[in-house]
């Protein structure tokens, strides 16, 4: 099959050719660990788990390295330790906040039928390989030494920008750009600072004698040469990264390597929205996966995600969770029996056209179609598209079984509810059984009446 990429670099789609098909290789930009993940850092891992999975289909799970960072030292990392961990020393409170975040993170996105990375390198093991790209970008005149900082030179690059594919001028004017005196050009940006008392520091570069610690840009650029060489395949990330995170990634490898590139394609997930309006914690809008997975099943969560293509904005409503939720339960219907057979050829030729996923969801309603009309072959095929994609990984036992953690009733309780409200109808007490139908209804629970009797489900 033939796998067609859209790059943001050069903006266009094109056929994907790896550099070496025996060693296909793909950076992702991970979490920073201080929090718990929410729903927009979803995103891009879904988006590229379902990359790392078709690429691991054409050419072999052997073949192919995917790297996914811990950025574990940040200014953020610092006021987390020393507001949730007052009485200990900051450093030891910056190990705490990060060995349990990054926990969380590895739970979270595991729920979420994500494949783990093949390697998952920390910022704080590279500080080597940051130290020796400092040193290279000072030699060739591309960073500078001035007040135990060390920055990069943004006019020593001609074509800066490019990713972004703005000037100067328009990026001075749309940045937040750091204001310091000892700045050469208003865009030159940090490789290096010195450490404040208490803070993480190390030896720092170019024989500044003040320890310090690396910038935030130089982090990835290390951690992709150490694990995945000078140049490779595909760098990932949220379209908010485009810039200055990885424009500044490529100025700092490219010229380090005296490389035209750093990586062939450039692939960048859309922005989230929740019910039409950007999240904050001032809206109360704010949604954590792990709060999404207490009254979600983890596959809807997926569905969901994937239900929009992954360069344009999606917008997170509890209505496309709702639909999620129901497709998966036809899905797990006609599947219940099956051992999984072949992808289907259009699922694969919609991810391979840039990740389609809408258009490789509309192929697997068609199996269902065909499967809900006996079709064997129809069911098999469904169950082995769905799981190239994330989802029908659990037994129709454990679907059927899924219950929110918000709903605090069980099964003998629900049929306590069902048991009264027959007993209503019977008395023809129809305002008590209206009663008991509402306050099912309130907790999530909708009652179905039929010749056979009353049976439930949940709506969320």
């Amino acid at each position: 099959m033939e796998l067609k990429l859209y790059d943001t670099l050069t903006r266009e789609k094109r056929p994907f050719v790896p550099l070496d098909p025996a060693n296909v290789r793909m950076y992702v930009c991970g979490p920073t660990v201080y929090d718990f993940a929410h729903i927009g850092n979803a995103r891009p891992v879904i988006v590229f788990d379902v990359l790392f999975r078709l690429l691991r289909h054409i050419y072999g799970a052997e073949h192919v390295t995917y790297v996914r960072n811990i950025t574990d030292v940040d200014d953020k990392i610092n006021a987390r330790a020393a507001e949730e961990y007052p009485n200990l020393p900051l450093n030891e409170a910056i190990r705490v906040v990060t060995e349990k975040t990054e926990r969380q993170f590895h739970e979270d996105v595991a729920a979420l039928g994500c494949l783990p990375p093949t390697i998952e390198p920390r910022a704080t093991e590279h500080i080597a390989e940051m130290r020796t790209l400092i040193e290279r970008l000072i030699a060739s005149g591309h960073a500078y030494v001035a007040e135990a900082h060390v920055l990069f030179s943004v006019p020593s690059m001609a074509d800066y920008g490019a990713l972004s594919k703005r000037s100067l001028d328009e990026l001075i004017a749309g940045a937040r750009v750091d204001v310091a005196p000892y700045k050469r050009d208003p865009m030159d940006f940090v490789l290096w600072k010195p450490s404040k008392p208490g803070e993480p520091a190390w030896p720092s570069p170019a024989g500044i004698t003040l320890p310090g610690r690396p910038g935030w840009h130089i982090e990835c650029s290390a951690m992709g040469w150490k694990h995945l060489g000078e140049v490779f395949d595909i760098h990932g990330g949220g379209i908010d990264l485009v810039f200055p995170h990885h424009e500044n990634e490529i100025a700092q490898s490219r010229c380090a390597f005296h490389s035209p590139v750093m990586a062939n394609t450039w692939m960048h997930n859309g922005f989230l929205q929740v019910e039409g309006e950007k999240m904050s914690k001032s809206l109360g809008n704010f949604v954590t996966i792990r709060e999404l997975l207490a009254d979600w099943p983890d596959e809807a969560i997926r569905l969901a995600m994937l239900s929009t293509h992954y360069r344009q904005p999606i917008n997170w409503t509890e209505a496309g969770l709702r639909e999620a939720k129901r497709t998966l339960d036809h899905w797990y219907a006609v599947t219940a029996d099956v051992t999984p057979g072949f992808t289907c050829a259009d699922t694969l030729d919609a991810l391979g056209d840039d990740l389609n996923t809408p258009k490789a969801l509309a192929s697997l309603h068609e199996l269902r179609g065909e499967a809900a009309k006996g079709s064997k072959p129809a069911a098999a095929c469904l169950k082995a598209s769905g799981q190239m994609i994330g989802v029908l990984h659990h037994t129709s036992a454990e679907w059927a079984a899924w219950r929110p953690q918000s709903l605090a009733v069980d099964d003998a309780k629900i049929a306590g509810f069902i048991e009264a409200r027959n007993a209503a109808r019977k008395a023809k007490d129809f305002k008590e059984a209206d009663r008991i139908r509402d306050e099912l209804a309130a907790m999530g629970i909708v009652l179905k009446d039929s010749k056979d009797g009353t049976s439930w489900e949940i709506v969320r």
